[in-house]
């Protein structure tokens, strides 16, 4: 039994130290936008898989997401070909479960390898497979928010949010779950 747990605590560390890097260097020069630009736009519609898209704001290190009020927030940059981001998804559908009530997650697909968007039909297929029961976002804004909020270059990468919208934690390469909630714990004044 103490074998598995070493071994497990070793391989999370490996996997917590090693993170996908998301080619932001092939993103065409045409999504790019000068620092100017960025301080004007904060507000952004992502499209999701669902119906609906959601429409976000970040503005000095604060999120607000119109159709989520009121709860812990996490906000996970991912793509479907990283093997880390593919480890976390689990533990990302538990904590989902289990705090359904006061968190979301918004995953936000930073695309293929190539740096062009993935096609919704092979998200809606991976989220499928993954059976991810949280926000999945598609849409050119989602390297924008990936740039606003600190320029992600390595996934997976995860911002929490309290419910006012303030930032409580970041996190770079997988996370143990463990970790996540007792930060969602905090988040909620528990």
């Amino acid at each position: 039994m103490q074998f598995k747990k070493l071994l497990f605590l070793i391989i999370s560390a490996l996997l917590l130290l090693i993170g996908c890097d998301s080619k932001e260097e092939n993103k065409p020069k045409a999504e790019t936008e000068t620092s100017k630009e960025k301080e004007i736009q904060t507000k952004y519609q992502l499209e999701t898989l669902g119906e609906t898209p959601i429409n976000l704001t970040y503005k000095n290190e604060t999120l607000n997401v119109d159709e989520v009020q009121g709860k812990v927030i996490l906000v996970n940059f991912f793509a479907t070909w990283c093997p880390p981001c593919k480890a976390e998804i689990p533990h990302l559908i538990n904590l989902k479960n289990k705090y359904k009530d006061n968190f979301e997650i918004i995953a936000v697909n930073l695309g293929e390898k190539s740096g062009q968007l993935t096609d919704k039909s092979v998200l809606a297929d991976f989220a499928n497979e993954y059976k991810i029961n949280y926000i999945v976002t598609n849409s050119e804004n989602n390297f924008k928010i990936a740039d606003l909020m600190g320029g992600v270059r390595i996934i997976p990468t995860m911002y929490l949010f309290d419910p006012k919208g303030t930032i409580v934690q970041k996190y770079v390469g997988i996370v143990p779950e463990e970790m996540i909630e007792t930060d969602i714990k905090k988040a909620l004044g528990k």
